[in-house]
């Protein structure tokens, strides 16, 4: 138990792939930090993904900073080898971490920050949050939600298809984790796809790697009018699982339904159909509740420049999406945001 006359330079609140890219440039100063994280393991968001999960670009561009991900038996890393290196990656730098913390509150205290814990008070001069969203999962309020009796999971519930089986599944959400799930439950149960706009699947050759020279252009401020292909975030990538789908006919899109009732949806045409579960890849809202106390949180927010809080300039939130910095939600972008972040926490404490 750390005593409150022990005063931090700097704590980080999160000890996923955010928490630890800070951590690895403050490594670099004599600063006095911690990172408080509320996981067992290390791991953080990424402990809670479904089982067949595989991230959409090569080892060599999943990597955080100071260490590249050792090369993968298949060319994108499965979620089990991105956890054993964000392992290896914490005992490589020895990070001060305190696991099974969660920091409830933070609040002022003169010119430090209290931060309030399931272990007790920790005290700083600074802080950054690096919290993420999987602890927010968003679900959209469609009407008579509350009627439907069936199943409802969000994604970030979801393990595996085996308690979908022959059942009559609807999925909603447009991206990569909608497109993955829904080519694993359609593969035992019956399903429909709901998206908001038609969705993009990327060309079989275009991966993450292209949205990792986006960010680093982005970074570098360099035009970007002579790429041959501009890709978002949300664009699905076609890794082994989506590829399968796709030759399986799968991936037939629906626009949203109007509203739920007891069995199921109603759709635009008025037309009820039976579902018996719904699986929601509706994407997450930045968990910044430990904040609240600050005033410095609206619409899910924090105001800032860069990273940095601009009501309140000793605290950083880093890694929740774009706001905090282009794709800094991502493993290829966050590192560059924590870099930034970190040299403004060593000039601000010298």
């Amino acid at each position: 138990m750390v005593i409150p006359e022990n005063i931090y330079d700097c704590i980080i609140i999160g000890g996923g792939q955010a928490g630890l890219s800070v951590a690895y440039f403050l490594k670099r100063s004599k600063l006095n930090y911690l990172i408080l994280d509320v996981e067992s393991n290390t791991g953080g968001s990424w402990l809670h993904t479904w089982d067949s999960l595989k991230l959409f670009s090569p080892s060599q561009y999943s990597s955080l900073s100071g260490w590249q991900m050792p090369t993968t038996k298949q060319e994108y890393p499965t979620k089990y080898e991105y956890l054993n290196y964000l392992s290896n990656y914490e005992k490589r730098y020895n990070f001060p971490i305190q696991r099974n913390t969660f920091v409830e509150e933070v609040v002022k205290e003169k010119e430090l920050f209290k931060l309030k814990t399931n272990r007790g008070d920790f005290v700083s001069k600074t802080v950054v949050s690096a919290t993420g969203t999987a602890r927010s999962p968003f679900i959209p309020d469609y009407p008579y939600i509350e009627h439907y009796l069936g199943v409802q999971i969000h994604s970030s519930s979801y393990k595996n298809n085996s308690e979908f089986e022959h059942k009559r599944v609807l999925v909603v959400g447009g991206g990569n984790s909608g497109a993955q799930i829904l080519a694993e439950v359609s593969k035992v149960a019956y399903t429909k796809w709901v998206t908001l706009e038609k969705p993009v699947f990327l060309p079989e050759e275009i991966d993450g790697r292209y949205l990792f020279n986006q960010a680093n252009k982005k970074y570098f401020n360099q035009p970007n009018a002579s790429d041959p292909l501009q890709v978002s975030l949300s664009d699905i990538v076609q890794v082994e699982s989506v590829k399968e789908g796709l030759i399986r006919g799968v991936f037939k899109d629906n626009r949203p339904f109007t509203s739920f009732y007891e069995n199921g949806v109603v759709w635009q045409d008025g037309k009820k159909e039976v579902f018996d579960a719904i699986i929601w890849c509706t994407g997450f809202k930045p968990h910044l509740n430990h904040l609240n106390s600050l005033n410095i949180v609206e619409n899910n927010k924090v105001a800032t420049n860069h990273t940095r809080a601009i009501k309140e300039p000793n605290l950083w939130v880093v890694g929740y999406g774009n706001w905090t910095g282009f794709a800094s939600a991502t493993i290829y972008g966050v590192g560059k945001t924590a870099k930034h972040t970190a040299k403004e926490i060593i000039s601000t404490l010298s």
